[in-house]
């Protein structure tokens, strides 16, 4: 079996939660040649990202994402070992990730943080109904690349903008992305604001996620 149909077993067995499918066809690919790390970006992680494109569509819900992502965190980390240093140190970049104060909604931004986790982002989360400081302070102490503000309610969404002036005032604005999400979040409001990026839903806040670190 050629190595691209071992990937794509590997990503279907992700999205119909196949473990022993999923375990076997890993085994397979490395006695086949393949290295443990493009099992990972080429095989595990698309088939992540697919979870997260039918979870958009409604055709997946919520515990078959916490599921797959279940399933591909085992596999990741049973790679580990199989990895160099280089690639198991290798992230894409740091994230901190939360629904801004006042707001209670945490669902969307719980399937944001998981797909960014399993893509290779460091994500520290800070729940929902967090205070913006907590924003700042979390930047700060993980030296993040990203911030990441959700808000589900309109009467909520000025504190996203009360977050960029409270980054810039803390001097580390220049040195964070910033991207925005939530029911009533459109490109405009993050161009009001000043965010870096807005994404609509969670497959594209990973897509968003790459871009804003491929352009520092």
């Amino acid at each position: 079996m050629s190595n691209e149909n071992l990937l794509e077993i590997i990503r279907e067995s992700i999205v119909k939660v196949d473990r022993e499918t999923a375990v076997q066809t890993v085994e397979s690919a490395l006695a086949q040649g393949l290295q443990a790390i493009e099992v990972i970006e080429k095989g595990l992680s698309p088939g992540m990202q697919k979870v997260g494109d039918l979870f958009e569509r409604g055709e997946l819900f919520l515990p078959q994402v916490m599921m797959a992502a279940g399933l591909m965190t085992q596999i990741v980390q049973s790679l580990q070992d199989k990895m160099s240093p280089e690639q198991t140190t290798k992230k894409n970049g740091v994230v901190i990730i939360g629904t801004v104060e006042g707001d209670v909604h945490d669902i969307g931004k719980n399937i944001v943080k998981i797909l960014l986790s399993v893509n290779g982002f460091e994500v520290h989360d800070l729940g929902r109904d967090a205070l913006l400081s907590r924003f700042v302070e979390k930047a700060k102490e993980f030296n993040a690349n990203i911030v990441a503000s959700s808000a589900l309610m309109t009467g909520t969404m000025q504190a996203q903008g009360d977050l960029e002036t409270l980054l810039k005032e803390a001097g580390i604005r220049d040195r964070v992305k910033t991207m925005v999400g939530g029911a009533p979040c459109t490109q405009y409001w993050a161009d009001k604001i000043g965010a870096n990026a807005y994404a609509e839903n969670a497959s594209e806040a990973v897509t968003k996620a790459r871009e804003l670190m491929a352009a520092q």
